[in-house]
């Protein structure tokens, strides 16, 4: 990259001051971090519309925030106001939507287009205004980044997206994500999300497309098995839409299933390293940041092979057809009962995961918003 340029970069930043961060939150988080601590001269401009905590990003000389609350429509009506008056020279979205009015060159993230995939799952206003903004953003974004090969592809085939204009830059491993190696410190995570026995967990929101249900059956299968009879499984993650029925399936197998509701991200590292084994079912990811944590800290992984997870697992994972029950409790049942496959698996899950890193993501990211902003 090219140390000699000098543009203003802005940068949508209001989600990562969200409370409760998930997956999109984290990846603006970080990548946002990343592209602050480049090696470059250009001059950011980070957009909020609630005041940032002191300390979440680098204090740079080249950056400034710009706070501009709004109580509704912020991205289409604040944002845009601010665009239209004080314009940087290019703009980039890390989560998914563009303002109503854009008036300058724009890159946005898209993350997945599960909506599509599994509408049932979605609320039916959301699966319009999901699909409303994703069909604008084929038109009017200068370039769009996709976390997987699985959304670009899936960008081209539903949206006639220009191949041209979609580049894939896949996410980065949270640095504080690494196995945790102390009883103690993994006895206290046990305890604070009561958690009784040995475990196998899920990390994500209790959704439809998570597959949960026949996690929950598969995971019912294997009662009978004295090698696993003293596992419990971890559902962590908040409720969301649908999950009524989810839930009484959970609490029907007792005491084996725990809902932890959300877990604070500074808990994962030891959760995640004190599990058997983290299972992600799910019937489509755009990306799947679990997997990736899971590798970091040295726990095998069940994964469907479906959407991007066979993109981020490669060969360090058990991959199985979300659809096949029997499989998913099979692959549960190999990766409790078989130390040497663990064994195996935890090596090439932490080889793995450091081929994902925010700074490799920042500079893909960037040399894109510099390409854009000489056009």
């Amino acid at each position: 990259m090219s140390h000699t340029l000098d543009y203003v970069i802005g940068i949508d930043a209001s989600r990562t001051v969200r409370p409760n961060r998930t997956g999109t939150e984290n990846y603006a988080l970080h990548l946002t971090r990343a592209m602050l601590n480049a090696p470059n001269r250009h001059r950011y401009r980070l957009y909020f519309n609630d005041p940032p905590p002191a300390g979440l990003f680098p204090e740079r000389a080249h950056s400034e925030h710009r706070c501009i609350p709004w109580s509704r429509l912020w991205t289409h009506l604040r944002l845009s106001a601010e665009l239209m008056h004080h314009p940087p020279d290019v703009l980039f979205v890390p989560s998914h939507v563009l303002p109503l009015m854009c008036t300058v060159p724009s890159v946005a993230t898209v993350h997945d287009l599960g909506y599509l995939m599994y509408p049932e799952a979605h609320r039916r206003f959301d699966r319009w205004y999901l699909d409303w903004t994703t069909r604008r953003h084929t038109r009017v974004a200068a370039h769009l980044l996709a976390d997987s090969e699985a959304t670009r592809q899936d960008l081209i085939r539903h949206y006639t997206a220009d191949p041209e204009q979609v580049t894939v830059v896949y996410p980065g491993l949270d640095p504080d994500m690494h196995p945790v190696e102390d009883p103690a410190e993994i006895a206290a995570s046990r305890a604070r999300y009561g958690i009784r026995q040995d475990y196998v967990i899920h990390i994500g929101a209790l959704h439809p497309r998570k597959n949960l249900k026949r996690l929950l059956d598969a995971f019912a299968t294997l009662n009978s098995q004295s090698t696993i009879h003293s596992s419990q499984l971890i559902l962590a993650g908040s409720p969301g839409w649908l999950a009524d029925d989810l839930i009484a399936c959970a609490e029907a197998l007792g005491d084996r299933v725990v809902l932890t509701g959300h877990v604070a991200q500074a808990d994962l590292p030891a959760l995640i390293s004190g599990a058997r084994a983290l299972v992600m079912p799910s019937l489509y990811e755009g990306f799947g940041f679990p997997v990736l944590e899971a590798m970091a800290c040295g726990t095998p992984v069940v994964a469907s092979n479906t959407s991007s997870l066979p993109e981020v697992a490669g060969d360090a994972a058990l991959l199985v057809d979300p659809h096949d029950t029997d499989a998913l409790a099979g692959a549960l049942h190999r990766i409790l009962t078989d130390d040497d496959l663990r064994t195996d698996l935890r090596r090439r899950g932490l080889q793995r995961a450091q081929q994902f890193t925010w700074q490799r993501a920042a500079q893909q990211t960037l040399t894109i918003l510099e390409s854009i902003a000489t056009t």
